[in-house]
């Protein structure tokens, strides 16, 4: 028999060796979080699940267990016809379930008797998931940071796109989190991951950088959205030195109304996203805010919570959190396009 079981440790300093990484957890655990790369094969999916703990909690645990093997064992069949049939006999999976190893492990024990050889993780996801978590500190801290700055629709998101196009190492913490950190910030029709994911996205970023070239990332508060940023990584960016990018008042407006087309197009969401500044702003400012945008007057709104609520909350933010930010360099590109961000970051990246 070639069946291995890997320490958590041992498995994420090696995920990279395995063919195939493979979930045998529902789709509804597989959703919350799982292994980079992870494709899922459900030895029970959630309505089986389902089913089985019901009949475990209302009938008998000898009963669950009967059923709950014969619906893996038709589901190892289907998985295996396929998914597994043109395999190579090389072929060296790692499997896993959630902490016990009964999923995995029948999965396993089928393609042991195949003739593959697979590894199982130990503890399975649960381990996994404490692994990573006790690897952040030291991961985060491997790396130094350049932080890009600057008020809200300055271009920092486009600058950093730029800077992983010429190749540059690009920790785009907004993009992981699906959100643009701000009150407006949630993107309609793409739900924020779950903690447990985002930090596993975060720690996949993070693994696969050289510590020898700097990593670029936004000036991010120690919230996107919903999420929190891991504090190891948030402690260690803060520290670290900081690039000041400045664009004109036009330029940022415009910006914004590219970016948030959104918002644009559907007034009725832009007025109901502005609700949530009435605790800020004021019931009246945001009432007239809303008729306005309403009438037609979106960009005269944009201009205005740029000026009046935005700038002054990131200018005391920004001084208070990141110590460096005093002695940052000024960068600027020519204009918002996609262009001058390109020539921006090309202009960085022969500095270093």
């Amino acid at each position: 028999m070639s069946l291995t079981k890997i320490p958590a440790a041992e498995a994420i300093a090696r995920l990279d060796e395995f063919d195939d990484i493979i979930d045998a957890r529902s789709e509804a655990e597989y959703a919350l979080d799982h292994l980079p790369g992870a494709l899922n094969w459900p030895s029970l999916n959630d309505e089986e699940r389902r089913l089985v703990g019901t009949i475990y909690a209302q009938v008998s645990p000898f009963q669950a267990q009967k059923r709950g093997a014969a619906l893996v064992a038709a589901n190892i069949a289907r998985h295996i016809e396929r998914e597994v049939i043109d395999k190579p006999r090389t072929w060296q999976p790692l499997a896993y379930c959630w902490r016990g190893g009964k999923r995995s492990g029948s999965l396993a024990l089928v393609l042991d008797q195949i003739g593959f050889r697979v590894s199982v993780l130990d503890g399975g996801y649960k381990a996994f998931r404490s692994a990573v978590l006790a690897a952040l500190p030291a991961l985060a801290a491997r790396f130094d940071y350049r932080v890009i700055c600057g008020p809200t629709g300055s271009g920092k998101t486009r600058l950093l796109q730029a800077l992983a196009e010429a190749g540059a190492q690009v920790l785009d913490l907004e993009a992981l989190a699906s959100h643009r950190s701000s009150v407006l910030g949630m993107i309609p029709g793409q739900p924020q991951p779950t903690q447990k994911r985002f930090d596993t996205l975060v720690w996949d970023r993070l693994r696969r950088f050289e510590p020898a070239r700097p990593v670029f990332v936004e000036s991010e508060s120690k919230k996107v959205g919903n999420l929190c940023v891991p504090d190891a990584l948030m402690d260690r960016v803060r520290a670290s030195p900081c690039l000041r990018l400045e664009l004109p008042d036009d330029q940022r407006v415009a910006l914004l109304m590219e970016d948030y087309d959104f918002f644009v197009k559907d007034q009725a969401l832009f007025c109901d996203r502005l609700s949530a500044l009435a605790e800020l702003r004021g019931k009246a400012v945001v009432q007239e805010w809303q008729a306005r945008v309403a009438a037609g007057g979106t960009e005269s709104v944009v201009r205005e919570l740029l000026l009046k609520h935005y700038d002054p909350g990131y200018a005391a933010s920004i001084a208070r959190n990141f110590s460096r930010y005093g002695e940052a360099k000024s960068i600027a590109p020519a204009d918002r396009s996609p262009a001058s961000m390109a020539e921006l970051a090309q202009a960085l990246l022969q500095e270093l």
